[in-house]
């Protein structure tokens, strides 16, 4: 169980991250204040990745596998 909060953790940390900071490009580009309006996008980003994560992360991993043997 604490692997998988840790993994949870990490990895919702840097999807949000990158996506939010993506998101965040497309919708106004690079400004002045693009830093400071990606990281209130991020942090509202990476509690629900890190939920959605914890939740969905066992399903999708066996999904994973199953794919993975019939390729």
């Amino acid at each position: 169980m604490k692997h998988r909060i840790i993994f949870a953790m990490l990895m919702s940390f840097t999807l949000s991250l990158v996506m939010s900071a993506w998101i965040t490009y497309v919708n106004i580009g690079v400004r002045s204040d693009f830093v400071s309006i990606w990281m209130h996008a991020w942090v509202l980003a990476w509690p629900a990745a890190g939920i959605i994560s914890f939740i969905a992360g066992p399903f999708l991993h066996g999904l994973a596998h199953k794919i993975a043997a019939k390729l």
